[in-house]
């Protein structure tokens, strides 16, 4: 059907192939497919692409157009959303027959969520950096006056009942949770430049990992799923370990303390394809390094989804909702993005980010 050259050549595209002979059975898919159908070439090869896609699918009325037709044919922003697939999976589909046989079609997926998802992440930044001014209004304002409250109750103490006093201990607990709030707030404010240097992103997931087993997440699995060649990250250890550090405990609390099979997922990949125009500039940055914090919990409800990293949107009864917003922050001064995928028992947080580039390396 192919030779090997064009199979080769197939396989480095970072875009899903496959080649859909009669019946629509699956002759060929690269490498990009497996990665898009989440399953691997000799299983899809057993399968048609109606296994593969929803029920309806404007696809296979393309395939037969392509058919008809003897010419390739084009549609944009299909929708092969699937509980199998995730969410988003909004895709533009290119279809050509295959020169010398019969009734095969090449399909190739452009996935319009990549280039959907970095638009938001602008807007997550913009979102992000909109409360700088903010915090350092509450840092003044309220900090301030809160010491003062504290003191006070303080003082109160040691001229009242055992009753009452329970009274002002709740005053200083409150202040004092305020107090914290501000200064989580406060951090979007920090626009100093952090010290970047190459970062093993497997090193930080590994203290994470222990940090995480050691307390809020002893009563999970947790499972890793590395690229032992993944070469360093662009980036600043303590900030990528606290945004790890927050991706995994929002994975254990969606999890639960009560989950018999609660498994939390750390991956890493290499996946070459994805770049990013720096904002200001016509420069765009390759995004190659890709790191996925994964759990089998309910997931997040739909209606959230599309703002769960504006600040102070949570799902969380106590949540302050700023722990993903200060995430975006960070992965965004890193020239990365992060995004969110979720069905249910499978959420999926995943961070792209550049390259450590040596002095005098090209970009």
């Amino acid at each position: 059907m192919l030779d090997p050259l064009e199979l080769q050549a197939l396989n480095v595209l970072p875009m899903p192939v496959l080649v859909v002979g009669e019946e629509h059975g699956i002759l060929y898919a690269n490498m990009a497919a497996e990665d898009f159908f989440q399953s691997s070439v000799a299983l899809l090869k057993r399968q048609s692409l109606d296994d593969l896609i929803p029920f309806g699918s404007p696809v296979l009325a393309l395939v037969e157009e392509v058919n008809r037709r003897g010419a390739s044919v084009s549609e944009y922003r299909l929708d092969l959303s699937s509980p199998r697939l995730g969410v988003e999976r909004i895709v533009d589909v290119f279809a050509s027959p295959l020169p010398g046989q019969h009734d095969a079609v090449v399909l190739m997926l452009q996935e319009r969520t990549i280039a959907e998802k970095m638009d938001r992440q602008l807007t997550h930044r913009g979102a992000a950096r909109s409360i700088t001014a903010l915090g350092a209004m509450l840092a003044h304002e309220i900090k301030n006056p809160l010491s003062g409250i504290r003191g006070a109750a303080q003082l109160l103490e040691g001229s009242i009942s055992d009753a009452d006093r329970m009274l002002t201990q709740l005053i200083c607990d409150e202040t004092d949770r305020i107090v914290k709030l501000v200064e989580r707030v406060e951090l979007f404010g920090d626009e100093r430049p952090s010290e970047r240097d190459a970062v093993n992103v497997h090193d930080v997931l590994d203290h994470v990992k222990r940090l995480a087993q050691s307390g809020f997440a002893r009563h999970i699995r947790f499972s890793e799923i590395y690229d032992p060649s993944l070469p360093p990250v662009a980036g600043n250890r303590d900030q990528l370990v606290q945004v790890l550090l927050n991706l995994v405990k929002n994975a254990a609390e969606a999890v639960g303390e009560q989950a018999i099979d609660g498994e939390i997922t750390l991956s890493t990949a290499y996946r070459p394809g994805i770049r990013m125009q720096v904002p200001g500039s016509q420069d765009r940055i390759a995004l190659p390094l890709e790191i996925v914090v994964r759990d089998n919990g309910p997931g997040v409800p739909p209606d959230l989804l599309q703002h769960l990293f504006d600040p102070f949107v949570t799902t969380k009864a106590q949540g302050s909702g700023l722990g993903l917003a200060l995430v975006a922050k960070v992965i965004g001064d890193h020239g990365g993005i992060v995004e969110c995928e979720s069905v249910p028992r499978r959420t999926s947080f995943r961070i792209l980010l550049p390259l450590h580039q040596r002095q005098g390396q090209a970009t």
